[in-house]
Formats: C-alpha cells, structure tokens, sequence
C-alpha cells in the first residue's frame, strides 16, 4: 500500500493508494474523498478486529469503521479527522502494541487489532469522557492529533505524567495509572482533572492543543451574546 501524508504538520491529509485487492479501514467519520473504483463496507465490530464490524455503543461513545477495498482496479482515499492538526503513522507488530484515544484513531491495515471491549474503553478508565482503544497485530496505524505530535521514548523505570486531554497513545510496554491532579482546589481551579502516570520502557505521543480549552474559548466569546438573547 503506497501513502503519503500532506500538508503537515497543521492540515494533514492521509491519502492512501490501494492496489487491487488491498484493503485499508478506517474511522467512517474521517472520509475526506474517495475514487468510484474503491468498495466500502461497514461491518459490526467485536472484540476482534474481523470479528464483526461497524458500530458499538458503550457509555454514550459511538465507533463506526469503514473497510475501503480496491477490488478490481487501483483507488485512491483519503482521510483526515481532528480540526486542526498532524497526522503520524505508528508501526504495530506483534509484541509491538499500542494504547490509544478513540478520536485519534484515523485508519489501519489489515492485520492490526483494535480491542474496543477492553477496561480502558467499556469503563471510561481515563476519566472525563476519553476512551482508549487497545491495538495489537502486525501493520500500519494512522493516529491524528489536535495541534501537532510531541514524541517521547521512555527508557525503563522513568516516568513522565500526562494531562489526559493531551494524550494521543502510548506503547502498551508502558506502565500506568490515571490519578487526580493535585488536591481539590487544583482540580478546581487549574482545570486539568486527571492525569496519567506512564511509565517506560515505551513510546508516548501527545498532542499540543488541547480540543476542551478551544471550546472553552469559543464559549466566552458565544455566552455573552447567548445571556443577552436570554434576556
């Protein structure tokens, strides 16, 4: 499968070249346009990626995934999620995993698992309305982001902490534990809630804006006219 990412690092676009009889799925929302010669099946998802595809509802989150197959000729797709942002690519292979935020999810390749029935997905683990997809397999995983991608590579034992709204993935060699930020009067007035201590050896991606604090923004700008509505 041949791809390439345009416009980085604040417009990515993920399009993607399918031979016949290659096949490349997708979160169903991040379409941006596809060639007539592509197919497009929707499938019920279980715990297994090939299992049964297409929309499980858990907790209020819903997640739709597309397969794109080329079928007879050569297709082209392409994709693209978060408003403003980059996109990377992640290279799964068994013993190889990853831990990442449902959002982030872009598309994937044959072979590569998403588990969506996992602890971290079902029960909201993260806290504050974010939920983790557990990945294994062996192929290609596109993530995007909200800003750009900020990379760290832990060494064993050493531990970085990360506001949950921030974090993009991590490897599943890390360690972690999602704990609340400072006391009562922090969470209060700083905002950030949770967090998650990770620890190495791993790989962790994080994403410089944060999507609550822009709709916080445009919520100041929108309430003042709101309330004189109101009235």
């Amino acid at each position: 499968m041949k791809y390439e990412i345009k416009y980085k690092p604040a417009y990515s676009l993920l399009v993607v070249q399918l031979s016949a009889g290659e096949s490349l799925t997708a979160e169903a929302g991040a379409m941006a346009y596809m060639q007539p010669t592509l197919d497009v099946k929707t499938h019920k998802r279980d715990k297994s990626f090939w299992g049964t595809l297409g929309m499980t509802i858990v907790g209020g989150q819903s997640f739709f995934i597309n397969d794109f197959t080329s079928t007879a000729a050569s297709g082209e797709a392409a994709f693209s999620s978060a408003p403003l942002g980059d996109i990377d690519t992640l290279d799964v292979q068994p013993g190889k995993g990853y831990i990442i935020q449902k959002s982030a999810y872009v598309a994937s390749q044959e072979g590569v698992n998403l588990d969506i029935q996992w602890q971290g997905f079902t029960k909201g683990l993260f806290g504050q309305g974010l939920f983790m997809i557990k990945v294994s397999g062996a192929g290609l995983l596109f993530i995007n982001t909200f800003g750009a991608i900020d990379k760290h590579t832990l060494s064993a034992g050493e531990k970085l902490i990360v506001d949950n709204h921030h974090l993009v993935a991590f490897s599943d060699t890390c360690q972690y534990k999602v704990i609340k930020f400072g006391g009562l009067k922090e969470t209060i007035l700083g905002g950030e809630g949770f967090v998650t201590e990770i620890t190495g050896p791993g790989e962790i991606y994080i994403q410089t804006k944060n999507i609550r604090e822009l709709a916080d923004w445009i919520w100041t700008i929108i309430e003042p006219r709101v309330q004189t509505r109101a009235r």
